[in-house]
């Protein structure tokens, strides 16, 4: 079976279409091409800013002019993520979608339904002849995923809503109110290189199999974290045992949990079978730490050839600082039952040449000032460390609005639907909902989507039964604010 052949047939068609249009974050123009050209074949108004948003509009259904201005968001962009092996390019290639059972996945790489499928909801909703609508709006919005580029930028003006339905939740049947804020916080850290001792066997050592995952939604399972294991053996070894490092790196992006991570190392000969029994020993003890969370770690080691090493103060200060860097959850709320309230994410680890490391960090915290502060420990560590450090600009969070009309709606209508009332929750990532209130404060704004499971990673998918449920509720909370004067 097709994803095409799944019902609601719109909203999956136009998913399909998405999927085969490349959109790696901060290189959308593909997928804005794609929509402009879809918007004009449908006789749609658009618009685009400078910073590259795309916003579609149509006028009320007759009777319904008078209704408030009710705008869609979703953001264009992907998490590009792929399985070792997987031959596959991002900026080229299309996403192989795959029908399993009740769920839709991709082929060895993610799917893109974050947010594909608030993208395809939105425009399924702009052509749906059914629905009786006040005027409405489309926002899709550029690099969500790696800077929040596109609603940082968004001006004032720009869109006309009175409410906002953000579709890039994950939780079929749950209603968000609020999301934390975030930074990031980045170490560079300069080293020199110099000619190997004698007698010193090469390896490289992997970390593989974790299940990655996002750094904000699935923080608090105890999800591996493939650099904060590696150098963990790292120092084990070295506390005892000469080593001598050439290369460390891992994980990918900075809002994903890292899943492998390599270092090639240099060990006296006579050590080949002691780190290997050390190694094996290791990772059957981290094993047995994270089984039933992350069942397909593993750890190996193959040789490989000599190379000039790092200097030895430098590699010791690199492992012991992402060692000791704070990992996972900080704190949890007092106000919201359930959510994480602060944490920090060790995103990656990089060498991106002029004898230099940069690691990546990402702090979120529904307190300001909890945000902030996390972000000053993990600079600490890493200037300790002998690292430069900076902050990224950073971003609002989202504080619930219990009282709103939109929420009241979004909440009534899933309830007549399906018989129960939707969870109302605050949610610990970064929506793009905080930035959208510095620009529009008199904005009123929920978000709600389908299931998604393994968002950020290779094992993101979908649930098909949710996609039509979400559907069903987008369209019937239109219909409600269309009865709005």
């Amino acid at each position: 079976m097709k994803i095409t052949d799944l019902k609601p047939q719109a909203i999956w068609t136009i998913f399909d279409e998405i999927t085969q249009v490349p959109r790696p974050s901060k290189k959308e123009e593909k997928i804005r091409q794609y929509l402009k050209d879809w918007a004009a074949k449908n006789n749609i108004e658009v618009k685009e800013d400078e910073t590259g948003n795309i916003l579609m509009s149509v006028p009320a259904t007759p009777g319904c002019e008078n209704a408030p201005v009710l705008t869609m968001q979703a953001h264009m962009d992907m998490v590009c993520e792929k399985n070792s092996g997987v031959d596959f390019n991002f900026e080229t290639d299309a996403i192989k979608t795959v029908v399993d059972g009740d769920w839709v996945r991709a082929e060895g790489t993610t799917l893109g339904a974050d947010n594909g499928i608030g993208m395809a909801g939105a425009m399924a909703i702009l052509i749906d002849e059914n629905i009786k609508h006040g005027p409405l709006e489309a926002l899709f919005t550029v690099d969500e995923e790696t800077g929040l580029t596109g609603a940082f930028a968004l001006k004032e003006g720009f869109m006309k809503g009175k409410y906002l339905l953000n579709l890039d939740s994950e939780d079929e049947g749950e209603v968000f109110v609020g999301c934390a804020g975030g930074v990031d916080t980045i170490a560079t850290l300069p080293y020199s290189t110099e000619k190997a001792p004698d007698g010193y066997h090469f390896i490289k050592i992997f970390v593989e199999g974790l299940r990655g995952g996002h750094s904000g939604c699935d923080i608090h399972l105890g999800l591996g974290n493939s650099i904060k294991i590696l150098s963990r053996f790292l120092m084990m070894w070295m506390r005892k045992n000469p080593l001598r490092l050439v290369s460390f790196e891992g994980g990918n992006l900075r809002n994903a949990i890292p899943r492998e991570a390599s270092a090639v190392v240099a060990v006296r000969k006579e050590d080949k079978e002691p780190i290997t029994v050390a190694l094996n020993m290791f990772a059957a003890e981290v094993a047995n730490e994270l089984k039933g969370v992350d069942d397909n770690f593993k750890m190996r080691w193959e040789s490989t050839e000599p190379a000039d090493v790092i200097e030895h103060t430098t590699a010791q200060n690199l492992i012991n600082a992402l060692n000791g860097c704070v990992q996972g959850v900080m704190a949890m709320s007092r106000d919201l039952e359930g959510l994480v309230e602060t944490s920090t994410n060790l995103a990656s680890v990089k060498m991106p040449g002029e004898n230099k490391f940069v690691i990546s960090t990402s702090q979120r915290s529904s307190v300001e000032s909890a945000k902030h502060a996390t972000a000053f420990s993990v600079e600490s560590i890493f200037t300790l460390a002998g690292a430069s450090v900076s902050h990224s600009e950073g971003y609002p969070g989202w504080k619930p609005k219990m009282d709103s009309s939109i929420l009241k709606t979004t909440v009534d209508t899933y309830e007549q639907l399906f018989g129960e009332k939707p969870a109302i929750k605050a949610i610990h990532a970064g929506l793009e909902c905080g930035l959208f209130l510095e620009k529009y404060p008199y904005l009123e704004m929920v978000s709600f989507g389908p299931t998604l499971r393994g968002v950020h990673s290779p094992d993101e998918k979908m649930h098909i039964p949710a996609v039509a449920n979400f559907y069903k509720h987008l369209v019937a909370v239109i219909e409600k604010v269309a009865e709005e004067k």
